[in-house]
């Protein structure tokens, strides 16, 4: 059984608008389908025997200096199709990726209860750098943590 993974288009955009209404309690807008289709390679559904069971999704941020930086809007893997290794390739990807374009940050939002999730990144280096009280509305507990990543930018790529 092999794991593949697609790019985000107008054709398969329903496949990730139907996994984060299965897997997220927060209902994406229109910007968060238009950032994840904007970042290009950033954002890729995941397959299990030709069935899509995840995705991550990333924006991409100008930050002053004119540096770029990823944020993860989202990750998940339907739960019976967890521990596989459909996350940590979704995530290696996006980490192989800004390696390769020399972005030196990445980020998110975890809920701060969402013991599995913060377990997984940390596997990856990530860690808690912020803590943000009430950052989610309609779901509890509402505060987050926000979880980074420094990666190297090699000046030899330049």
């Amino acid at each position: 059984m092999g794991i593949s993974l697609d790019g985000l288009r107008d054709k398969n955009l329903m496949q990730l608008k139907k996994l984060n209404i299965a897997l997220f309690p927060v209902r994406y807008n229109d910007k968060y389908y238009a950032d994840a289709l904007s970042s290009g390679e950033f954002t890729k559904l995941a397959y299990y025997s030709d069935i899509c069971v995840g995705a991550i999704a990333c924006r991409l941020e100008r930050k002053e200096g004119g540096s770029i930086r990823v944020y993860i809007m989202t990750l998940g893997v339907l739960a019976p199709y967890r521990g596989l290794g459909i996350g940590t390739k979704l995530l290696n990807h996006v980490l192989d990726l800004s390696a390769k374009q020399n972005i030196s940050e990445i980020y998110l939002h975890v809920q701060t209860n969402n013991d599995e999730a913060i377990a997984f990144y940390k596997k990856f280096g990530f860690e808690i750098t912020e803590t943000i009280e009430n950052y989610y509305t309609n779901i509890s507990p509402p505060d987050c943590y926000v979880v980074s990543k420094l990666l190297s930018v090699s000046a030899a790529k330049k």
